[in-house]
């Protein structure tokens, strides 16, 4: 693989399938989830294909965000080597992950003085940020500069649009999200919340719908109508250990928008916490992309080491 002049690095709330990991040789720093008191490490040292049966337990589970320490060690290498890094870094609305990547910066900035790092702000979250890291790695890779990079990477964070179906309220009440009142109703009448990523970043719930069959009618129709020619895109799509769902859903995208490609993902360890089995959702951008050209690259290529679906 070539060298580059910087390095880019993520956060495992991407969600990155990992034939991306691994094609480009991606470091991706782990999120914290603790369960039954001990701490494990999403895509490290506790997975998505164990972890929905552990959540589906009843297990005590909770989640908390990568903190300064944790960046400070992970960042120090490249300080240390002198490489200059890129961090694409989980939605401030969700996590206090950028607060804390800036307090290692500034602590590693006394010991190494010209550490040169930069560190964005997704506002995503799960495959809708992975696809944006994804985009920015394909541009690296082909030869655009750390600025185009980092414009193109704004943009994306600002034009993906994430529409997500919980399919049991049960675990947005354990996080505090709902009431039990409501989650007790919603539960009794099959109540699927459709969630979007706000501008500013957050998870919101913008509708109900009774059932999950509704619930992923629902999702298609909403996808068609913020979806910028969906047909010159490659979407994303994410699923918490539900995946013959996600590819009748995936299958249903194309044959109405004429999608040609799609990342598929599973959901992590992180979210899947708080959003339980069964989730899942698509992203696509809203606007035309200032990277199209790398878009049609990709949608052009047949290279089988992109393991697109």
């Amino acid at each position: 693989m070539a060298t580059y002049k910087y390095t880019i690095i993520t956060d495992s709330a991407t969600d990155m399938p990992k034939w991306v990991i691994d094609k480009y040789n991606l470091r991706v720093i782990p999120t914290p989830v603790v369960i039954e008191g001990k701490d494990y490490f999403d895509g490290e040292t506790i997975f998505p294909d164990e972890f929905y049966d552990i959540l589906r337990s009843g297990k005590n589970i909770t989640t908390y965000h990568i903190n300064q320490y944790m960046f400070y060690q992970n960042f120090e290498p490249y300080a240390k080597a002198g490489e200059e890094v890129l961090y694409f870094c989980f939605s401030t609305g969700i996590a206090g992950t950028y607060n804390a990547a800036n307090l290692a910066k500034d602590e590693l900035l006394e010991k190494y003085p010209d550490f040169k790092i930069d560190i964005m702000d997704s506002k995503c979250a799960a495959i809708g940020f992975g696809m944006c890291v994804f985009f920015a790695l394909y541009m690296q890779e082909k030869g655009a500069s750390k600025e185009e990079v980092m414009e193109a990477a704004r943009f994306h964070f600002d034009h993906m649009e994430h529409i997500f179906m919980v399919d049991t309220l049960e675990y947005l009440y354990k996080g505090g999200r709902i009431s039990r009142t409501s989650a007790i109703a919603g539960g009794l009448l099959d109540i699927k919340p459709i969630i979007e990523v706000t501008d500013e970043g957050k998870l919101e719930v913008f509708q109900k719908v009774r059932g999950r069959k509704k619930a992923i009618q629902k999702m298609i129709e909403v996808i068609g109508e913020r979806g910028y020619q969906l047909d010159h895109q490659i979407i994303g799509s994410v699923h918490a250990d539900c995946s013959e769902d996600d590819d009748a859903f995936i299958k249903a995208l194309k044959e109405k928008y004429g999608i040609k490609k799609c990342v598929k993902a599973f959901l992590g360890c992180a979210i899947g916490a708080h959003t339980g089995p069964g989730m899942m959702g698509a992203v696509c951008l809203d606007a035309p992309s200032p990277a199209q050209k790398y878009i049609d690259e990709l949608l052009n290529s047949d290279d089988p080491s992109f393991k697109f679906v």
